[in-house]
């Protein structure tokens, strides 16, 4: 199993049943591969649809459904195509149960970085400033390290996307609960040693109690 499986699995665990979900770009659409159509789980894209599916079979994309990514997905039964305004009333007006997220980088504060992709030009933000700050619950769901550097990190060094603490960071090392008093380690990766967690890890963790393994969708 690779490090975005892990990932991908693990969130699907925070999912439950009935609720309306953002899944961002990239990692986090591989989230809704690991969750149970029985639940009855609504994905949303901000560009405009209500019921995403899995990615389809090779050979089977339709070029109408793409998530905000421009990335092929499938319409789950009751699915809706809506617009930009409805999709992002959605978003800015607390509709949504949660966000899933990939991030550049995590502080200590819990704020997230992950627009200003360094030594890319981009467009702007996206939807991730609305999200961030709109989403009952935000998931960070984002490799540990990237170029043998931690994202879990003291303080940002790129443009932060929002002020707002984020709920949970899930890495293929570990799950991370960032609080008022800092980053707390809640689990860790099957047969990863908190040793090794602390060592890929610049920001401070707080330990409170055992470290139990994370166990997958």
């Amino acid at each position: 199993m690779d490090a975005k499986e892990i990932i991908a699995r693990r969130v699907a665990r925070e999912i439950h049943p009935g609720m309306l979900v953002n899944l961002g770009i990239g990692l986090p659409s591989m989230v809704a591969n690991y969750v149970p159509a029985s639940l009855g789980v609504f994905f949303q894209a901000e560009n405009g649809v209500i019921g995403l599916g899995a990615r389809p079979p090779e050979g089977m994309e339709n070029l109408s459904l793409t998530d905000a990514g421009g990335g092929f997905v499938t319409a789950a039964p009751g699915a809706a195509s809506i617009d930009s305004a409805m999709s992002f009333g959605l978003i800015r007006g607390g509709h949504l149960d949660m966000t899933v997220l990939g991030g550049l980088q995590v502080d200590e504060a819990g704020r997230l970085a992950n627009w200003k992709v360094p030594g890319k030009m981009v467009p702007g933000m996206g939807g991730a400033m609305d999200l961030v700050t709109g989403a009952a619950r935000v998931v960070v769901a984002m490799q540990h390290a990237a170029r043998g550097e931690s994202k879990i990190v003291r303080s940002c060094s790129l443009p932060l996307t929002s002020l707002r603490r984020v709920d949970l960071v899930v890495t293929e090392l570990a799950v991370i609960a960032p609080t008022e008093a800092g980053l707390v380690l809640r689990e860790r990766a099957p047969g990863v040693s908190l040793e090794e967690i602390r060592a890929a890890t610049e920001a401070a963790l707080i330990l409170d109690g055992d470290v139990p393994e994370m166990i997958l969708a």
